[in-house]
Formats: structure tokens, sequence, C-alpha cells
């Protein structure tokens, strides 16, 4: 599973984001786990191959966690799908936020200013020394933050299941994984409507007026509108495709 979480971004798609990575992470965990039930591991891969985002880094964290949780499930059998599926949706931001700014924007930083005034002499140390350290205390945090996801994730289990606080924690673990999918959406979605229509020396424009219902409205439409259609079983593909034809017919027309 270590060697595997470095290659969370090299099935990265557009749709399911590090879902195929992730999924590949897994693979050793649900090998173990479900040696003789091929019903049951499919069924594992298909609920970690979803949408997934997050630190490199701090990966590891989140796939021993659900190693730990799918072990119980299958020996305990006092975890729910819901409870895993959550808890790993939930804790992408905190884990994507912390690797993002301790690894990336601080740590990288100070060993790039360091070995960066090392290369300016014209040493190869000075391009060595950033592999060594950067990738080094990288490898070793991915290690450290797996071994402690799983460590954990049993204890955590055992504890809260014995309190009464599972079902407490899952409710929390899925209110904050919706509001993260919705601040995703948000941030993300965007329908410049430019369409518009002049009385006189007056123009009326419609993305006032759905702004005025509601900031958003047009992006919270076309994501209901997608959400429909991919139950309907049309293939995401199919969804990015018809969608990148209509918005250039759209814009051709100047709507948007």
């Amino acid at each position: 599973m270590f060697w595997r979480s470095g290659l969370l971004f090299s099935g990265f798609n557009v749709v399911k984001m590090q879902g195929n990575g992730f999924t590949n992470a897994m693979g050793p965990a649900f090998d173990d786990l479900f040696k003789n039930d091929l019903a049951g591991k499919g069924e594992a891969l298909g609920r970690a191959n979803g949408v997934f985002n997050t630190n490199n880094t701090t990966t590891g964290l989140i796939a021993g966690l659900t190693y730990a949780l799918e072990k119980d499930r299958v020996e305990k059998q006092n975890v729910s799908t819901d409870t895993i599926e959550s808890l790993k949706v939930s804790l992408m931001g905190p884990t994507a936020a912390v690797g993002d700014a301790f690894v990336f924007n601080c740590l990288r930083v100070i060993i790039a200013g360091i070995t960066i005034s090392i290369a300016k002499t014209g040493s190869l140390m000075g391009p060595l020394l950033f592999i060594i350290l950067f990738g080094g205390s990288e490898l070793l945090m991915r290690w450290y933050l797996l071994k402690a996801g799983y460590q954990y994730g049993t204890t955590f289990i055992d504890k809260v299941f014995n309190s009464g606080l599972l079902k407490i924690i899952t409710n929390a673990a899925s209110m904050i994984g919706l509001a993260m999918v919705g601040a995703m959406v948000a941030t993300t979605v965007s329908v410049p409507l430019r369409f518009s229509v002049k009385f006189g020396k007056t123009t009326m424009k419609f993305s006032n007026i759905f702004n005025q219902i509601m900031p958003g409205l047009l992006s919270l439409i076309l994501l209901f509108l997608m959400v429909y259609l991919l139950k309907k079983g049309v293939k995401p593909m199919r969804l990015v495709l018809g969608l990148l034809v209509v918005s250039i017919i759209l814009a051709f027309f100047g709507i948007f």
C-alpha cells in the first residue's frame, strides 16, 4: 500500500480525480481481507473508486484508516459501508489543507531555498540534496501516516463502538462530507450567463435576475441536472463531451 500510494496521480482524471490511484493503493488491503470472496472484494473496490482528492503525502492516513475500517467491517461487522465512505470523504479536505500547507508550501520551500543556493555554484549537490531531503522526508511522512491511520483506526472504532458514539460520528462525518461537496460545487461550477435584453436605454441582464433569486442558482441547476442524468445511466464521459459541445454552441450565440 505504501509504494502504491506514491502513484496516486497516475490515474488522475476529471471524473474521479485521484479515485483510480486510491483504489490501486487499497488493492493489497482488499487482497488480504477478501482472499476467497470475489463479490466482497468487488464491492470494496467499488467503494474505493469514488471521487477522491487530497494531498499525496497525507493520503496514507486515509488509506490506513480505510483499511482498518474495512477490516473491522469484515471481521467484527460493527462498521457500516456508509461510515467508511463518510469518514473518507470528510478527511479529504483537512488532510489536503495540512499537506499542502506544510509539505508543499513550507517544507518544500525551505529545502528548495537551501539547495538552490548550492546549485547556483554549479554543484550537483544542490539538486541531489533536494531530492534526498524533500523526497526522503515525504516518503517517511507517508509511511508513518499510513501506519498511524491503520493502528489508530482499529482502536478508534473499538472505542466509539463500545461508547455508542459511532452513530454520532457517522452523522457528523456525513454532514462534513456533504458540506465539502457543496463547497466544491460553489467554487468550481460556473455558469457565466451573458444573455441580456435591451428595453430602450435599459439593459436587462438575466444573470442578475438569477443572482437576485439566489446566488449560484444556475450552477445548482446544472449540478442537479448532471446528477439526474448520471442516475439515468448516462456515462460521465458523455456528459463531459455533451456539456463541452453545448457550451461552445451557446457561447457562439452569445448566450454564455
